[in-house]
This record gives C-alpha cells, sequence and structure tokens, in this order.
C-alpha cells in the first residue's frame, strides 16, 4: 500500500495504532497510551453521504 495524499501512511490490521487523544463525556481527556496493556476494541464510524 502507498500512502495517502497527505502523506500519512496507512494503519493496518495487526499494527499498534498510533497514539491519540480524544475527549472523553466528562470532559478529561483520554489517550491511547493510558490504555496500553489492556485488551481495547477501536470501532471508526465512517460517514457516508
Amino acid at each position: 500500500m502507498s500512502a495517502d495524499p497527505a502523506g500519512v501512511e496507512p494503519i493496518l490490521k495487526g499494527r499498534a495504532a498510533p497514539d491519540f487523544t480524544l475527549p472523553r463525556p466528562e470532559g478529561e481527556f483520554l489517550s491511547l497510551q493510558e490504555l496500553r496493556g489492556r485488551k481495547i476494541l477501536l470501532v471508526f464510524l465512517r460517514h457516508f453521504a
């Protein structure tokens, strides 16, 4: 696979996800790094027009 036009390499199945931070409903932030060592499921929903 080649990089997308923005120059970001694609994330492939079986590879570690890059660290990112998202807001929680309580107003705090949670980073993927904080969950390291736990089994988690990431679901990215895609909007189709």
